[in-house]
């Protein structure tokens, strides 16, 4: 059955490679970016998430089966936390009016592996609580104090605990909406190529992300788990946050589950 998909980042990436095979598979999808999508929109900018719901809206006219979340950044600047909070949260929460219209509404926004890393507490309460003023000036602080490092992490950390609370409310699971956050280890992309290609950052990298199977892994090997994730078929999934890190989280963290 041919659903119908929006994809922000869709111009790169994960955004990309999913987009990719979700129109092999029959679905329409429409692509959000900041430029050659069918959207092109800021998501830094509250104009930016505004025009994306309402050029979203007269696209679908009012009914999208299904989200997927992918745009992000990872500069060392407070610009990282606008979009990959504050950008992700808005473009599901824009949204959820018309996923809400849909017989299998699904969403999926992008965490990531770092987000078990240590972050900046500050940071993170001030995105969850919603206060996006507070939130960069907190980032801006650990810039100033030389931890710029510590914004990528603290942004996926916030999004993926957003996705914890918001996920069984009555806006979303008891709507019929699943909401779920992938949390990828190091993915070969335009973003990690500075990094992964530079010997030097390549072993801090693998240090800090360790993944003893298969090593990196590349965007079209993420894409199948969004793919299912975002189906009519995953009908009881939702809250979570999904590893695709090639064992990164178990080395870290252990058995700490529970």
């Amino acid at each position: 059955m041919s659903r119908t998909y929006l994809v922000t980042g869709a111009s790169s990436g994960i955004g990309k490679a999913a987009a990719t095979r979700l129109r092999d598979q029959g679905h329409t999808v429409i692509g959000a970016d900041l430029k050659g999508a069918d959207i092109e929109a800021d998501l830094s900018t509250a104009e930016g998430r505004a025009a994306l719901v309402a050029r979203a809206t007269e696209l679908t006219g009012g009914r999208l089966d299904a989200v997927i979340a992918c745009a992000g950044i990872a500069a060392f600047d407070p610009l990282t936390i606008k979009v990959n909070h504050f950008g992700a949260v808005a473009t599901l929460e824009g949204l959820r009016p018309l996923l809400a219209a849909s017989d299998a509404p699904r969403a999926v926004v992008i965490s990531s592996v770092a987000s078990i890393h240590p972050a900046d507490e500050a940071l993170v309460e001030a995105a969850l609580s919603g206060d996006e003023d507070a939130a960069v000036e907190a980032a801006q602080a650990a810039v100033d104090r030389g931890e710029g490092h510590v914004i990528y992490g603290s942004s996926k950390q916030s999004v993926a605990r957003w996705v914890r609370r918001t996920a069984a409310t009555e806006d979303w699971a008891a709507a019929g909406i699943t909401l779920n956050a992938i949390a990828p280890g190091t993915i070969v992309t335009p973003m990690t190529q500075p990094m992964i290609g530079n010997p030097e950052m390549l072993a801090v990298v693998d240090s800090t992300v360790p993944m003893p199977l298969n090593g990196h892994a590349t965007p079209e090997q993420v894409a199948p788990l969004l793919e299912w994730l975002t189906s009519a078929d995953n009908t009881h999934i939702t809250g979570q946050v999904v590893f695709i890190d090639g064992g990164a989280d178990v080395v870290l963290r252990g058995d700490r589950t529970w």
